[in-house]
């Protein structure tokens, strides 16, 4: 009785909504979904059936303690999603706008989805795992915890991820390789080719120069124009904790 359910929500037999779901206007809640925990849903979302979501995070780390799960507006949740709260006292697990999560996905606790991301089929984000804006997921694929994948990265299927990839770079297989810039993203999203050049040459730098990581974020920053994207990428790898795929 205490969930606030928004004008125009559809709830489908057998699911349940928990007490301190906030569930906001043109949601659609289809067969057999659980939503609960301190889970707030904004706008025009989708939960297909068998969907699980705000449910207790799988870590031997939580106690109990008061966490939360965020969801923007306009995600579609495909079949036996599950997206979990997070761990640590007031700490929360986000999903944010326009995002097509596909049957089986599982974000575990803590993990940040930006917006406009595509994350396909049986994709596992362990903990703490942020994912950037426009960035793509094959199937299959296993992200270990703390990773962080860049805006506009595409990640092939059923690859293995244990690092981060950078912005606008295309990875894939088992162990992972990095097959150059993800261009047709790119430009699919609005990139110039004049774009694409100066990301082309940051790339060679990056992965072709022999270079390490730190002189060739250098000789980025001396050699390429500084743009936004550039600029975007040299900021993501030095924020790099686990180091970027190789």
């Amino acid at each position: 009785p205490s969930a606030r359910l928004g004008h125009n929500v559809k709830v489908g037999p057998n699911s349940v909504i928990g007490p301190d779901v906030v569930l906001g206007p043109d949601c659609v809640v289809g067969t057999s979904v659980l939503i609960e925990g301190r889970t707030t849903i904004g706008r025009n979302n989708r939960f297909f059936h068998g969907a699980a979501i705000g449910c207790e995070p799988q870590d031997k780390k939580f106690g109990g303690e008061t966490t939360y799960l965020e969801i923007g507006d306009n995600n579609d949740f495909r079949e036996c999603c599950t997206v979990h709260l997070a761990t640590g006292e007031g700490d929360m697990t986000r999903v944010g706008d326009n995002n097509l999560l596909m049957a089986y996905v599982h974000i575990a606790h803590n993990c940040h989805i930006h917006d406009n991301t595509i994350i396909a089929n049986a994709v596992n984000l362990a903990g703490h795992v942020e994912v950037g804006n426009n960035a793509t997921i094959g199937g299959l694929t296993p992200v270990h915890q703390i990773v962080r994948i860049g805006a506009f990265a595409f990640i092939g299927g059923a690859s293995r991820l244990s690092q981060d990839v950078p912005p606008f770079i295309k990875v894939a297989g088992s162990p992972v390789e990095v097959r150059g810039i993800n261009s047709i993203g790119l430009k699919r999203n609005g990139f110039s080719d004049e774009d694409l050049k100066i990301l082309k040459k940051a790339y060679r730098i990056l992965y072709r120069s022999g270079l390490n990581v730190s002189q060739a974020v250098d000789r980025i920053a001396s050699e390429c124009q500084l743009t936004r994207h550039t600029e975007a990428l040299m900021a993501f790898i030095r924020r790099s904790d686990r180091g970027i795929v190789r």
